[in-house]
């Protein structure tokens, strides 16, 4: 299914409880976005996921589908609430806000990129953060929750494993076995996933080599919040991946490393995936 918002690719036949989403890596710019914005495109994508889509690219063919957004994340913000608004970007909002996320500029429509680097010169009209809630935030998310029903019809539960990418300096003071990690793993300490998946998925991705952090520095934002319900079977964790092990951060261009990286994230899929096939053999005894 396509939408000017996102692409849903599926398996031929899903094979279990476990859905893959990507809402950050969108590289489409929709007209007279970047017209009004004082960056360039590579000052724009900084704060992509980039890339992540790809590593992700062998789900259907396991299995599971894939939902991917196709607008850039600087345009609108889809691990946001549709009231993350921000008032010193947009006209017409005279509430204050503490949402520390908003006062940073990182609210649904983001008043800057990485580094703090401020995407437009003036503010936008409320009518704009408007229409890109309900030409493309909203859409995403009634995609995203119609696939998680229609999941947990087929299989009882369903367990969204959202997937993100995070800049190498964010993980400057953490350590996780002697080193930065390549994985952190966020269930919201424990609120928006059952236990047992979130260890067997840390334990997927550890077999491959990759150390693996759990919840710090990032434990899951609005996707993981909103759609986590672990006490009725709908579960959601969210998965960060290094960008240095993959990627040229300032050219935003895939590294030498690139394909090996693709390749193990492919075999931890299929561990992945089939914890949502064992969710369904329990279910059914």
């Amino acid at each position: 299914m396509h939408h000017k918002s996102f692409e849903i690719k599926r398996p031929n036949t899903q094979l279990g409880s476990v859905i893959f989403a990507s809402p950050h890596s969108g590289r489409e710019m929709p007209e007279g976005f970047l017209e009004a914005s004082i960056l360039d495109v590579q000052q724009i994508r900084s704060s992509e996921d980039a890339f992540v889509d790809e590593l992700y690219s062998a789900a259907p063919a396991l299995g599971a589908p894939l939902f991917i957004a196709k607008a850039s994340r600087a345009f609108v913000d889809l691990n946001r609430s549709a009231d993350e608004l921000d008032p010193s970007l947009i006209e017409g909002l005279t509430r204050k806000t503490t949402n520390p996320r908003v006062v940073s500029g990182l609210g649904v429509i983001p008043r800057v990129v990485a580094n703090g680097r401020h995407i437009y010169q003036g503010k936008l009209t409320l009518a704009e953060a408007h229409a890109r809630i309900s030409g493309y935030w909203r859409p995403y998310h009634d995609g995203l929750q119609a696939i998680i029903d229609d999941t947990a019809r087929a299989f009882g539960e369903a367990i969204l494993v959202d997937c993100h990418s995070m800049p190498n300096e964010a993980l400057d003071n953490v350590n996780t076995d002697g080193g930065r990690p390549d994985i952190v793993i966020g269930d919201r300490f424990g609120a928006s996933c059952r236990e047992d998946i979130s260890e067997r998925i840390a334990t997927a991705f550890a077999a491959r080599g990759f150390r693996v952090a759990r919840n710090v520095p990032f434990a899951g934002a609005f996707i993981t919040q909103h759609y986590g319900r672990p006490s009725i079977g709908r579960h959601a964790i969210q998965i960060e991946i290094n960008r240095a092990l993959y990627m040229d951060e300032k050219r935003i261009e895939p590294n030498a490393h690139f394909d090996q990286v693709r390749s193990l994230i492919t075999d931890t899929l299929r561990d992945v995936i089939a914890i949502g096939q064992r969710a369904q053999r329990l279910a059914a005894e």
